[in-house]
């Protein structure tokens, strides 16, 4: 009378149900930590092989650093200089990035003055791009009631979908800024879990207010300003060490030395990251890992 047919038992369905559901979340979970390891393998490779990159950030850090300095008070021209000078620095960076993830020789020293003028109007047309958008935001937020919060709130998302701008630029050939946008953010939408997680276990603890502050800073440049690709290991080194109740002045010190080899690292590691997760799809490496195991 009920329609059932004979034999039908919802309990067990709904077991069986729950241990499908279980395999399947299980089988995430191994994929996505071999996907890590791999990534993490692939990068102490590149590591040792590129590891003049490391002397090449920290030399044009202090170029960038002094220019900052000497020209941040010419208004435009000084403005235009200075935005100029970050693009062959990105430029060249992401060209010795590349160097050490897709190539299989190490990197010499005649690679770092050959890397110089790479990928820069890529670096100039994204900028530019996110310039006037940015210069609005900047002047109507000062005017509009709960601006800082607006403001945070647009830097946070632009920080989320256009963070994996720089391996775009330098992993997928592309034909305009809005390529790269777009590129970008189709990437977050199909892999944001993969590709934020590492990130999520390292910002978590350190609170909400940390992260928001962080990703204000890194949204506004698309992660092309190079200034502020020291930031996250900076930031995130020292509020460590804070936590765990190391002195200022030990801080300060580790810091100095392990933050130009962990933002190489960190740069190393989302180069491969990306490409694995870019190469693939979330379906091929279930069945890769099942069949592995």
């Amino acid at each position: 009378m009920n329609g059932r047919p004979a034999g039908y038992q919802p309990p067990a369905q709904t077991e069986r149900g729950g241990a499908h559901a279980d395999e399947i979340h299980m089988s995430l979970f191994t994929a996505t930590w071999q996907l890590y390891r791999e990534c993490f393998q692939a990068t102490l490779v590149s590591f040792r092989r590129g590891w003049r990159v490391v002397p090449a950030v920290i030399l044009f850090f202090v170029g960038m650093l002094a220019a900052t300095t000497m020209l941040s008070g010419l208004g435009l021209v000084g403005g235009l200089i200075l935005g100029a000078l970050n693009a062959v620095l990105i430029g060249a960076t992401l060209a010795l990035f590349e160097l050490a993830i897709l190539s299989a020789r190490p990197i010499i020293l005649s690679d770092i003055g050959e890397c110089l003028g790479r990928y820069f109007w890529d670096v100039m047309g994204v900028g530019f791009v996110l310039w006037i958008p940015m210069m609005l935001l900047d002047q109507g937020m000062q005017t509009t009631p709960n601006g800082a919060f607006l403001s945070s709130a647009i830097f946070l998302l632009l920080f989320i979908l256009l963070n994996p701008a720089p391996e775009v630029i330098y992993q997928i050939r592309h034909a305009s800024p809005l390529e790269v946008f777009k590129t970008s953010y189709d990437f977050v939408l199909d892999n944001w879990i993969e590709w934020f997680l590492p990130l999520f276990v390292v910002i978590a603890p350190l609170g909400m207010t940390f992260f928001l502050q962080l990703s204000t800073r890194l949204g506004r440049g698309a992660g092309l300003n190079f200034l502020q690709m020291l930031v996250v290991p900076v930031t995130t080194l020292t509020a460590w060490l804070g936590q765990l109740g190391v002195s200022e002045e030990i801080t300060s010190l580790l810091v100095f030395l392990l933050a130009p080899p962990l933002t190489v690292f960190m740069f190393l590691f989302r180069g491969h990251l990306f490409h694995a997760l870019h190469t693939s799809s979330r379906r091929q490496r279930l069945f890769r890992s099942s069949s592995a195991s």
